[in-house]
């Protein structure tokens, strides 16, 4: 049976086996599950520096920066869905994730290279009201300078999660609801 659609799920947290790359793990569960093919980026395994603005991006065919950041531009540019978690730091994204989503500016600048895709977020807090909101809202702000389309979790804005992950029943249907709605809108948009 062919697939219905391709989804990367990034965890943008340092930490192997964290709620971050758990809960990542179980929102591309739930796409499997809906017939999708699934692939994930741990940012514990890979070595991404800052962009350093050089802006040779513009007419160099790979970034100039020799770090793992170019093997998965393909895994970015053959997606239909991303979903993005990251950990509440300082009521923030994690500096790894950023790091990530800055230099992405490399594949708007060819072109748009994420546009119309489909965009979910996760974010993981010590507390219930840990700046998970915030946090999502930074990952969205960067989906939509991308031109990707946005979804939530058909109540509010993602997955918002209070660590441990596997601890957070209320969190935990936050994930999967937002997982299936990327789901649902990617068959939406393929028709």
């Amino acid at each position: 049976m062919k697939a219905m659609g391709k989804v990367i799920g990034i965890s943008g947290s340092p930490n192997r086996n964290g709620s971050n790359e758990r809960a990542i793990k179980y929102a591309l569960r739930v796409i499997k599950e809906k017939g999708f093919d699934t692939e994930k980026i741990f940012l514990s395994g890979l070595d991404i520096r800052p962009c350093v603005a050089c802006k040779r991006c513009k007419k160099a065919k790979k970034c100039i920066i020799d770090d793992d950041f170019n093997q998965i531009i393909p895994l970015l540019t053959s997606a239909d869905g991303i979903i993005i978690s990251s950990p509440v730091y300082m009521g923030s994204i994690s500096g790894q994730l950023k790091c990530l989503l800055d230099r992405t500016i490399f594949l708007r600048r060819k072109g748009f290279m994420l546009k119309n895709k489909i965009g979910g977020a996760i974010a993981i807090g010590g507390s219930r009201n840990g700046g998970q909101e915030f946090t999502i809202q930074n990952i969205h702000t960067w989906m939509h300078i991308h031109g990707i389309i946005v979804v939530g979790d058909d109540n509010h804005f993602g997955g918002i999660v209070m660590a441990p992950f596997e601890k957070d029943e209320i969190g935990i249907k936050t994930v999967e609801a937002t997982a299936e709605k990327l789901c649902q809108v990617i068959a939406l948009m393929k028709g």
